[in-house]
């Protein structure tokens, strides 16, 4: 009893004829893949099915897991009610899931639930496979916005409950690929597009799951993806195991890229631990980064690991560069952690006596009151990335055309409203979104009137 096999599938509600009315036929190749994964599905005969989708519910630091007897679903929303859905869930293989989450402080369970209908993300694919089965109940699972290293241990986690229960289980990776593939497409065109479709079906089409960990979030957000962080899940799902993978097909002819491979475990296989080379690889490098950081970034994770470990505010130490102790400057701190952001306060203006106490008051504030994250707790400690900010004095600007992402960041304000972005982050390429983040944050309104300031930082690593 065991994951008999995992399946990466897309779900454009237009391929259930009765929403597409003759359109489907476009992608007949990916109707015909789909038919072949609902007939080795059918042949497996689980006894579970387990449905990872992009659209069930989703919560930035938390994987929600369908709760219930069952749920219903239908098209109605594509204009074909017709097409309906009653599945049961498995309670026993969900509760074992949470069971085993909850013994590892694994944020995922049942909590939260906002809508209990399917979503189109998890009938695509139970279209094909009911036409061809109707044995086995199904287990419901949404993403998240935490690391993919995250979402893979998920996928470690669901198949030691399936051993736990003595399951027979597949795995349906629902996801479209790249959503802006031609111009012609309802989100248009990015180059990303067509490169993240040719590199994932690379790396699905050969099971080099380990590569998976290699895409960036900005990549990915530009490529539009969908369905990357399911295929992470059912990956880690078979992590240490040899995996037959093969590529069905892949289709972009509507703009959306919609591939389908299908996966089956083989035996053992000591080399296929992504997950633990992962994480000695950025253990690694974070090593490296800390035998390299300066004086203002080793100042910062000191009062971070001070106020963590035993709440204590850490003493300006007496060694520190001259320029630190007789400088006034505003100053940020920036925490990430797997390479997504656990943390960012800072001043704008100095409000402390120097630079020192002005990193180590934002350090603290950083790691423990942003309003975004949690506070940051001890067995984090060893994961974080560190940067600091040191923000020169602000000047008064007449437009847009005096600002440049790469060099200053910028400050909007109205009334007393203000908004505050750094200079050369990632994922920020224009002025334009510089400026709209900015606003953003500072709760302004594009129609409102506002200023704009600029400035410069020394950003230290």
């Amino acid at each position: 009893m065991s994951v008999k096999a995992g399946f990466m599938v897309p779900h454009p509600p237009m391929i259930v004829p009765d929403v597409g009315r003759g359109s489907e036929a476009q992608i007949e190749e990916t109707i015909r893949a789909y038919e072949r994964v609902a007939d080795e599905i059918a042949a497996l005969r689980p006894g579970v099915i387990i449905i990872l989708s992009p659209h069930s519910i989703m919560y930035a630091d938390y994987f929600h897991i369908s709760p219930g007897r069952g749920a219903q679903g239908s098209f109605a929303g594509f204009r074909a009610p017709r097409v309906k859905f009653d599945e049961q869930y498995d309670e026993g293989l969900v509760a074992e899931i949470c069971r085993l989450a909850d013994a590892e402080d694994f944020p995922a369970g049942t909590l939260g639930e906002r809508d209990k209908q399917l979503d189109h993300g998890t009938m695509v694919p139970l279209w094909f496979i009911r036409n061809k089965y109707e044995g086995g109940s199904i287990v419901r699972i949404g993403l998240s916005g935490l690391p993919l290293i995250d979402h893979y241990r998920l996928g470690m986690i669901i198949r030691e409950a399936v051993d736990r229960t003595g399951r027979d289980a597949v795995i349906v990776a629902s996801g479209d690929l790249s959503h802006k593939l031609q111009d012609y497409g309802p989100y248009g065109f990015a180059p990303e597009g067509p490169e993240y479709d040719e590199k994932i079906m690379d790396v699905m089409g050969q099971a080099n799951f380990g590569e998976l960990f290699d895409f960036g979030d900005t990549f990915c957000e530009r490529a539009a993806e969908c369905g990357h962080r399911s295929f992470v899940i059912m990956a880690g799902a078979f992590d240490g195991m040899a995996v037959r993978a093969t590529r069905l097909s892949h289709q972009d002819v509507t703009g959306v890229g919609y591939g389908i491979c299908t996966f089956y475990p083989e035996g053992e296989d000591d080399g296929r631990h992504f997950l633990d080379r992962k994480m000695a690889e950025m253990e690694a490098a974070l090593r490296a980064q800390r035998e390299h950081s300066d004086a203002y970034v080793r100042l910062a994770r000191a009062a971070v690991e001070a106020y963590v470990l035993r709440r204590e505010v850490l003493r300006v130490p007496d060694d520190l560069p001259a320029e630190m102790l007789e400088t006034q400057a505003g100053a940020f701190v920036s925490i990430h952690k797997h390479g997504e952001l656990r943390g960012c306060i800072g001043t704008i203006a100095p409000t402390r006596s120097n630079v020192a106490e002005e990193i180590i008051g934002n350090a603290i504030s950083a790691s423990t009151r942003d309003p975004r994250f949690s506070a940051i707790q001890p067995d984090e400690l060893g994961w974080l990335e560190i940067n600091v900010d040191v923000l020169g004095e602000p000047e008064d600007i007449e437009s847009r055309d005096e600002l440049d992402v790469k060099r200053y960041g910028v400050i909007v304000s109205s009334g007393r409203k203000r908004g505050l972005l750094l200079p050369d982050l990632d994922g920020v390429d224009t002025v334009d979104q510089q400026v709209e983040i900015a606003m953003k944050k500072g709760g302004i309104h594009p129609y409102e009137k506002y200023k704009l300031q600029r400035f410069e930082v020394i950003r230290h690593y």
